[in-house]
Order: structure tokens, then sequence, then C-alpha cells
């Protein structure tokens, strides 16, 4: 789950992020971004400052620049709090995960410049004029690049009021949570597996192509594999392999291919292992080639899932048909 934070200045964002953080959420905030630009070029942190370096940033970099730089540092299987998001393309470049929500933290204006005035910080503004016209100039701009808030407040998925008792927004907060919660769907067992088959295709040392497969039954993985020499034998992309280290072209020189294949090398692996497969699914991410396929009929393995269609396959899925063996293709992404 990604809870996004955005909201005008004084709405109580720090607030919410730091209900979250004692929940367990990890934060970000797209702010610190912009102190880490300020502390290399030696300049004060304030916010004219900030926003216009981050107004920069975006012009050199795209106006997603910014999210796209907090999205490479999340890890799938953690909860984060982003904060600070101000521009539409952020709200875009964090949306690519499916578990991102945003929240617009909202707060009458008059009451947000009361709250500036008692936090009492050098720059901020101290009249009410001066608020106005730093709202006005923070909320919109004719250069696409510059931050422009209104237009990313219009983006949240929820707007939850901050005008009252700290309890009212810690509750409303937690309500969210539920529902958000409520709405992320865990990846299906196929895709869960398929997923870790894929994870096991960063093991192959094949040059050609990283492939894997795995073996599950009962819900539990039995057996893994990936494509790559046999057991001893110098690996594939240390020379071990004479046809890709000839970087032969595809489909040529397979008599030479000393490589083993995923579907293969999980088999033999449960054979080493004295595990028995019979009655078993394999997943594996391209679809089998005819040897592997023989191997999966004779092991008793009864159903092959598959994500990508190898070149030479229609012989393969034919003799798996006529042994009886479901053969099935599902997406998942890249």
């Amino acid at each position: 789950m990604i809870i996004g934070l955005t909201g005008k200045n004084g709405s109580g964002k720090g607030e919410v992020a730091k209900y979250l953080q004692e929940r367990g959420f990890h934060y970000h905030s797209l702010s610190d971004v912009l102190r880490e630009e300020a502390a290399k070029e030696g300049v004060a942190v304030t916010r004219d400052h900030l926003v216009q370096i981050g107004n920069r940033l975006r012009d050199q970099g795209g106006p997603g620049v910014l999210a796209e730089k907090i999205v490479a540092k999340l890890d799938p299987e953690k909860y984060y709090v982003i904060d600070s998001i101000r521009h539409p393309s952020e709200v875009q470049a964090l949306k690519r995960r499916k578990d991102f929500y945003l929240l617009e933290v909202y707060a009458p204006q008059k009451l947000r410049f009361e709250r500036i005035k008692q936090r009492n910080r050098e720059k901020d503004p101290k009249t009410f004029e001066e608020f106005q016209a730093l709202e006005t100039r923070e909320g919109s701009s004719e250069k696409a690049t510059d931050q422009q808030l209104d237009a990313t407040l219009s983006l949240a998925d929820r707007k939850i009021k901050n005008n009252g008792p700290l309890k009212e927004l810690q509750d409303e907060i937690k309500t969210v949570l539920l529902e958000v919660r409520q709405g992320i769907k865990r990846p299906d067992w196929d895709h869960y597996f398929m997923n870790i088959a894929k994870v096991v295709a960063l093991r192959s040392n094949c040059l050609k192509r990283r492939v894997a497969a795995v073996i599950v039954k009962d819900k539990r993985i039995i057996a893994t594999g990936y494509n790559g020499t046999p057991r001893g034998v110098t690996n594939c992309d240390e020379g071990g392999c004479p046809r890709c280290a000839s970087i032969d072209a595809s489909g040529k020189g397979l008599s030479e291919c000393l490589c083993s294949h995923a579907e293969e090398n999980a088999i033999v692996q449960s054979a080493y292992h004295g595990v028995s497969v019979k009655g078993a699914v394999i997943y594996t991410t391209f679809s089998p080639c005819l040897m592997c396929t023989k191997m999966i009929i004779n092991a008793g393995i009864t159903e092959v899932v598959y994500h990508a269609d190898y070149s030479i396959q229609e012989t393969p899925l034919r003799l798996l048909k006529e042994a009886g063996i479901s053969a099935r293709k599902i997406e998942c992404a890249d």
C-alpha cells in the first residue's frame, strides 16, 4: 500500500504522515529530493528555493522526475507514505503502482494561515495577503513543468478534512486505510508462482535466454530450475557452452548447446533429492520444448502453466493435449 499526500500549505499533511509512520509506513517526501539538491548546490533550504529547484528539475528531467526518483527506491513488500506531491505527472508516475492511493488533506485557507503563524518558521509568510499570494504562485503556472498544485489536488482519490480536533483526523485516516486495504488484491496462485519463476530465471547463466520453471504440489514449491550448463561444468556466461560462446544466431548451432533447460533442471533436481513430482503443476516462463514436454509427461506432471510462447511450440502443445495434460498460458507483467 502506498499512500500519497497532497494538499496546500498548512493543511496538516505532516500530521497524516506522522500517524501513518507510527503504524509502520515508511516515509518519503518528494521535497527530500529537493533538499538533497539544495544541499549539493549549497543554497538555503527555504520554500522559495525548493520550489525553484523543483521547477528546474522538472524542466530538465520531465514533470514526473521527482516521483520517479522516489519510485525507484520502493520495495514492493513495504507500505509507504509519500508526501509533497505537487504535479499531475508525479501522480501519474506513482499510479503506475497499482497499490497507490492519493489523499488530499484539506483545511480552510484562514485556518491554514493560523497554523502557519503558530509554527513560526522564519521564511513563512507573515501576513494573510502574503500567504494568499504564495498559494496563487504554487497553485498553477503557464509553464507545464512548473509546480501545478491545483491540478494535482483534482486527481486525489479522496479528500480528508482537517479542520477539527486531531482525533477526528486520525479516525478518518483509519477509515481510509481500511477502505484502501480492502481494494488491494493479492495475486492469485497462478501469478504468485509465475512471478517466483521470473525471479528464479535471474539465476540463469545462459547467454541466449533466461528461462525458469517452478514445480508446485498442493500449493507448495517442491523444485525450481533455470537453464544453464550442467552441475560441475563451466557456466555458460563464462564460456562453458560453445554455442553461446560463438554468439550464434537464434535457432542455429543447437547441437552444440550444452545448457539444460529450466523444466529439465526442475524435474532432475526433484529426482536428485528424491521428491516425487507425480500430480504436480509446473510453472514455466516459456512454453516447453519437445524434449522437456516428453519429460513432463513421463514424470507424471498433470498441468503446465506458461507465460510466453516458445518459437517451436506447436508439436509440444499438441503432445501435451494428447497425453491429457492441461496447458495454459497466463499474462504476467514483465
